[in-house]
């Protein structure tokens, strides 16, 4: 059997493909590893080809995709806190025919990375008409819907906070969709499991979360908020240990497969939303102080394995041991 040379003689045979796996399935969708760019923060893709190998990564989400094009908030709309940011970009975005026509294409040509598509809109038809216009996307391998929009059809609570919203966008976009849906949650509910349940009885295929926590940053100077929007979505290390939290909870109320999003920025981290239950992950705000973040962790999350003669990732998933 051929080894690598370089590699310690403990470790060297669980680098054969045969015998060392990375690869993780779900909603029949083959990942080459469970790391994902998270939407946000990775653009279209195309602006990363010049210094992240994208094929090297499980996937990554677009940046979120409306029915038509949207100038998002004026700024300030970032804010650097003490362990992670806030944001409240509002969905700036090119639009979904114009991703269609002018950016998947290039991204046909530049790798074969799983690309899958971020859906937002202000009420139901919205993310109806946008799944349909991204249907005839070649190249796309499945939708994730931010549920944490303002539905404007119903005095703009959030569809990710309301159940009944929650059940009928689902349904919506799941009827509209020719290729699996991923809703993507909101932490900012009472119960993430009903959420989580609600989701699945709509007809997710699976789900992610978790999405940005609601807070704020006021300038003592100035006395004015940091952001112009006012109130942001938290991002980064300051959220992990809730996100996962939140993670375990929904992978134990549902039987549909979990992707794993908040505070990523380490292999260790990874294997912890894995052993929650976790078949995959984002890396989400870790892009923005590290654009080659996302790779990193693919390098890392396979040192990490072999020096824990891990031959399998998936051995991982849910492997939590609570006594």
């Amino acid at each position: 059997m051929k080894t690598d040379a370089s590699a310690p003689p403990e470790t060297a045979e669980f680098r054969d493909p045969l015998l060392f796996d990375m690869s993780v399935s779900f909603c029949g969708i083959t990942l080459k590893n469970p790391v994902i760019a998270a939407s946000g923060t990775f653009g279209y893709g195309v602006e990363f080809e010049d210094i992240v190998s994208i094929e090297k990564l499980g996937g990554f989400v677009a940046k979120g995709l409306s029915k038509e094009p949207m100038p998002g908030n004026p700024p300030p709309r970032l804010w650097e806190t003490a362990a992670g940011m806030l944001n409240a970009i509002g969905l700036q975005n090119i639009g979904a025919k114009a991703f269609v026509e002018e950016k998947l294409p290039l991204l046909r040509k530049l790798h074969d990375a799983p690309v899958i598509c971020n859906v937002y809109g202000a009420c139901t038809a919205d993310y109806e008409e946008t799944i349909r216009i991204l249907n005839d996307g070649e190249g796309i391998t499945a939708y994730e819907l931010n549920i944490s929009c303002p539905n404007t059809k119903r005095g703009g609570i959030a569809f990710g906070s309301d159940r009944e919203s929650l059940l009928e966008v689902v349904a919506a976009a799941k009827a509209a969709a020719k290729r699996p849906l991923i809703v993507k949650l909101s932490p900012n509910v009472t119960s993430i499991p009903a959420m989580a349940k609600a989701a699945r009885d709509a007809g997710a295929d699976a789900l992610s979360l978790v999405n940005t926590f609601v807070g704020m940053a006021i300038d003592p100077e100035t006395r004015k908020p940091r952001i112009s929007n006012v109130t942001a979505g938290l991002s980064g290390p300051a959220i992990k240990p809730i996100a996962l939290r939140m993670v375990y909870e929904a992978v134990h109320s549902v039987d549909i497969p979990v992707i794993g999003i908040g505070g990523i920025s380490t292999a260790e981290d990874i294997i912890e939303f894995l052993l929650a239950g976790a078949t995959a992950i984002e890396v989400g705000t870790a892009n923005f102080w590290d654009p080659c973040a996302s790779e990193r962790l693919v390098d890392q999350l396979e040192k990490w394995c072999l020096e824990h003669r891990v031959q399998k990732i998936t051995d991982l998933i849910g492997g939590l041991i609570l006594s």
